[in-house]
């Protein structure tokens, strides 16, 4: 990774005449500084690094700015610095030195010694902004493939170290069993015994102490063993008073925390230790000695694998002391052994070395290998396996005999009466080896197609460059995606999408020559690898692929047509890394689509430097936009209508940004408004928003609307600013409107998430007279007792509760149940997203007044709202009027007395007019009339508008059809 850095910091630093050095997320360098060494010395002179490193903590650690530009004493000397995060994580953080060659030349050579390269000041930012984008692509591509692989890999590395955890507790049990034998003294063995069972457990130490015949208070430390960097906690081993938990006849344990009596939680914690493990050793039938086994660091608890090790090796020294006790009793030491053995968990046996005859093996030995000891195969099935002239290790086989894996750890020791024997420890691991193989396959396979993933993809390409180029062979790699494939997703639903894919990766799978060669990238995308081995019948595979498109697909009862666009590269003769030839594919992959979809385009080695990058061409006009003035945002209004009025009226609007790019075109708030939140762009055009709003709403109640109100969306990046407050406060008194008309919406995600700051920052925005609403309602995860919490006004529920209201129950439901709490909170409710007239006769059942949709209007420019709402009367009254259907609502005719109503018969909606509005609003798009859309009135725009307009029509006919057939069923 550091060469690929390296690289593209040399580049980036020779085009630019900056300096640039990459940080590690140790602050240490990954790479070494770019630039010319004479501006280096000089950077360094001018820049202390306690000033670097107080830069790079700042861009790395603030959750809120991942970029920041410091100047220096000299003007035309600056320093930046750029972090590159995955998920929440820094990974690496670049600094760059910039000397500007557009500062006046008097200046410059006043402040001292020049500089050899030098940049303009404009180019900067840019470059900053280069190194973070090219290293995410980097990271994304390479050093994190995916969360679930990642997550599969680290799998595989805790298999590895519970495998290598395995290993050290042999190692260890092999060790301590040797000291049966051990000729040594016994504080020797004990040393020994203690120095591998606390390396083992990682603890600070342990002793083994002697209780007193004549005074059981009393003891004597036998032996102590103690990790480097602890000392002993006795000034001497003899004649000790007795530890206070060297009690029992059991082994047990004590970590921080647990209950146990004062007096030993006293002794321990006075000591320091955090754990303790107790183990007694009997003599004579009576607890004369104890095993005392301590950590002093806080926090370590005992698992229970560490209990049964404990409890195990603890049987083996009570044999050890037994058999220093008997002295030459080999009978009473062969019988303790023997009981050890036998419960140790894994099959174990002993053969001579001398004569090869069976000298020992374990009860779970006798019982998993009863035929295997019957016919006397043991040395053919395990020992054979042994390297020639290897006294101890380990190795991994399948027993096919039974399909399952073992593991075997050997070694060579001298056993009772002096023999030389092999000890061999079987342990079975055939689930481990599962888990393992499944882990393994998941991690290169796809879990949908079956086909091969990015990483194995990768892996392949690499061996592959390596041969073809090693042998002087070409190979090709043919990167493609399903045109429109968003489509059959959308209009048949996921399951469908899924199916698709199935079926193309089974195609795919049928080609001969690319059957272990086909990779899914993620998405709609593959990868085809045709091998040097193949490379003869590249245009016969590739028009087979091709073939695989032609037919249709049958989905959901009927056939569908998918096509695909294609980049090929070569290799190596246009490239040999892997990434860049991923990349080159996938460039002219995307030549291929914009040029018509369905086609193909060979890589001719120059169309990757000439590909255009959309997202910094907005990036880079959206900051133009905001640096000089905000003239190209423009701000809409959409009105917001009173249903329980007859004849609908108009109450104010929500105000909604545009920005129509000069460069370009008319861009849509679901690209640019995430964008400028990322780059921190939202703030000054969220501010441009706001005071435009309030302008324009004051404008309104001095025409006539003192009542007019208007809604402002607060972004999240706004509400985290500290002076947000201050700021709502200038614009209200800038501007002179009346704050009771100003209602900020905050979304119910941002409420939620951060309860208790934005209880506090929107109870300061209530105290200057504006309005709280909570938008996107029901899309969150807030609980109604939250709705008591914050401080709002309104509640706006999200347009997904809409979409089906004119039947579903559900929808029904929710919306009266948020209705009659809203009424008994004091708070009002707004529904968006009306489109039909059914979702309004449900409405006007329920306590529901305010709505918004587009089927009162789409949002439009303040002169266009004004002309149809300020300064006319009510629009909806007259519309309705004049295309021949008033508001289904009940009108009452009060009697003068007011003794009783009458009810003016109600007039059925005349859906052929409905039907035209709905064409002609799709005719209004096809024209050019921009309909922009944003937050619940929002779609996502698939790229295709005529087939939205096809189905706009589809729906009107389908509903006219419906009507003339209930007419032709009911002559009334």
């Amino acid at each position: 990774m550091n060469e690929i850095l390296q690289s593209l910091q040399d580049n980036l630093a020779a085009l630019s005449g900056a300096a640039v050095v990459c940080m590690g997320s140790d602050g240490e360098p990954v790479t070494t500084m770019s630039g010319n060494e004479d501006d280096i010395r000089l950077f360094r002179e001018i820049i202390s690094q306690e000033r670097v490193d107080m830069l790079i903590k700042r861009v790395s650690e603030s959750p809120l700015e991942d970029q920041a530009v410091e100047d220096t004493e000299r003007r035309d000397v600056r320093y930046g610095a750029v972090s590159v995060l995955t998920g929440t994580r820094t990974v690496i953080t670049w600094v760059v030195f910039g000397a500007f060659s557009d500062c006046p030349q008097e200046e410059t050579e006043a402040q001292g010694a020049c500089f050899r390269c030098t940049m303009d000041s404009s180019r900067f930012l840019p470059l900053l902004d280069t190194l973070r984008e090219a290293s995410l692509l980097y990271i994304e591509t390479m050093s994190f493939p995916g969360e679930k692989t990642y997550s599969q890999v680290r799998a595989l590395e805790e298999t590895e170290k519970l495998k290598e955890m395995e290993i050290r507790k042999s190692e260890a049990m092999m060790r301590i069993i040797r000291l049966l034998e051990s000729d040594e003294g016994i504080e020797r063995i004990f040393l020994e015994y203690l120095s591998v069972v606390c390396e083992y457990l990682d603890i600070t130490g342990g002793q083994i102490c002697q209780i007193h015949m004549d005074d059981p208070l009393r003891m004597d430390v036998a032996a102590e063993w103690y990790a480097q960097g602890y000392a002993s906690m006795y000034d001497r081993s003899l004649d000790q008073e007795k530890a206070p938990y060297a009690v029992g006849s059991r082994v047990s344990f004590w970590a921080y925390g647990d209950q146990t009596t004062s007096e030993i939680y006293e002794s321990l914690t006075s000591q320091g230790i955090f754990a303790e493990a107790v183990a007694p050793i009997f003599i004579n039938g009576k607890p004369q000695m104890y095993l005392l086994l301590e950590s002093r660091v806080r926090g370590r608890k005992w698992s229970m694998e560490n209990s049964r090790f404990i409890s195990g090796t603890a049987h083996i020294l009570q044999s050890i002391v037994n058999r220093r006790v008997e002295q030459n009793s080999l009978a009473g030491s062969f019988a303790s052994l023997s009981e050890v053995l036998d419960n140790v968990g894994s099959s174990i046996y002993l053969r001579s070395v001398d004569n090869g005859g069976l000298v020992f093996a374990n009860s779970t030995m006798r019982s998993a290998f009863a035929r295997e000891l019957k016919e006397d195969s043991l040395k053919e099935i395990f020992e054979s396996r042994i390297p020639e002239g290897s006294r101890t290790g380990s190795y991994e086989f399948l027993y096919e005999e039974n399909s399952r894996w073992y593991e075997v750890y050997y070694t060579e020791l001298m056993w009772m009466g002096g023999q030389r024997v092999m000890l061999l420890s079987i342990h079975e691991i055939t689930e481990k080896k599962e888990y393992q193989n499944r882990i393994e396959q998941q991690a290169y396979t796809d879990f949908l197609t079956g086909l091969f993933n990015r990483m194995c993809c990768e892996r392949d390409l690499a061996r592959f460059v390596d041969y073809a180029r090693s042998h002087g062979e070409s190979g090709i790699l043919l990167y493609f995606d399903l045109d429109d494939f968003k489509h059959i997703n959308d209009g048949l639903g996921h399951q469908y999408g899924d199916a698709l894919l199935q079926s193309i990766a089974h195609s795919l799978r049928k080609i001969q020559g690319i059957r272990d060669t086909c990779y899914r990238m993620g998405g709609d995308e593959f990868v085809v690898i045709i091998p040097p081995s193949e490379f003869k019948r590249g245009e016969e595979i590739i028009d087979n692929i091709r073939d695989v498109f032609l037919k249709p697909w049958f989905l959901k009862g009927a056939d569908y047509y998918c096509t695909m666009s294609m980049g090929i590269v070569r290799f190596p003769e246009f490239g040999t890394e892997v990434q860049e030839i991923i990349r080159c594919a996938d460039v002219v992959m995307y030549d291929a689509k914009r040029n018509g979809k369905n086609n193909i385009a060979w890589y001719s080695g120059k169309t990757a430097e000439e590909a255009p990058t959309e997202r910094l061409s907005m990036e880079k006009y959206m900051r133009e936009a905001t640096l000089h003035d905000i003239s190209e945002f423009k701000v809409y209004y959409q009105p917001i209508t009173d249903i329980k009025v007859p004849g609908y009226k108009c109450t104010g609007a929500e105000a909604l940004i545009r920005w129509n790019s000069t460069e370009l075109g008319f861009i849509s708030p679901a690209d640019f408004i995430p964008l400028a939140e990322y780059l921190g762009l939202i703030n000054p055009i969220g501010q441009y928003v706001l005071e435009q709003a309030c302008e324009t709403c004051r404008r309104w109640n001095e025409n006539g609307h003192p009542d007019y109100k208007v809604n402002v969306n607060l972004s999240v990046v706004q509400l985290l600013q500290d002076d947000i407050v201050d700021k709502i406060k200038e614009t209200i008194k800038k501007t002179g409107v009346n704050p009771m008309n100003l209602t900020l919406e905050v979304t119910e995600s941002l409420a939620i998430n951060d309860l208790d700051r934005m209880k506090k920052i929107l109870g300061e925005i209530r105290e200057t007279g504006a309005r709280i609403a909570l938008d996107d309602f029901g899309t969150g995860y807030s609980s109604l007792n939250h709705i008591r919490e914050i401080p709002l006004n309104v509640i706006k529920v999200d347009q997904s509760f809409v979409k089906d209201l004119a039947w579903d129950t559900y929808s029904q439901s929710f919306i009266r149940m948020v209705a009659e709490l809203a009424e008994n909170l004091d708070k009002r409710i707004c529904v968006e997203g009306i489109e039909t007239r059914g979702q309004i006769e449900v409405l006007k059942d329920m306590n529901v007044r305010m709505v918004q949709g587009f089927y009162f209007d789409r949002p439009m420019p303040a002169d266009e709202f004004e002309k149809k709402y300020v300064l006319s009367d009510n629009p909806y009254e007259k519309q309705q009027q004049e295309e021949g259907f008033i508001d289904s609502q009940v009108m009452e005719v009060h009697n003068v007395n007011g003794i009783e109503n009458s009810k003016v018969e109600r007039l059925l909606l005349n859906e052929d007019v409905m039907n035209n509005l709905v064409l002609s609003l799709s005719e209004d798009e096809e024209a050019g009339v921009p309909v922009p859309r944003e937050g619940p009135e929002a779609t996502e725009d698939d790229g295709n508008g005529t087939q939205n307009r096809k189905d706009a029509r589809s729906r009107g006919q389908k509903k006219t059809r419906q009507r003339k057939a209930v007419k032709r069923n009911d002559p009334s």
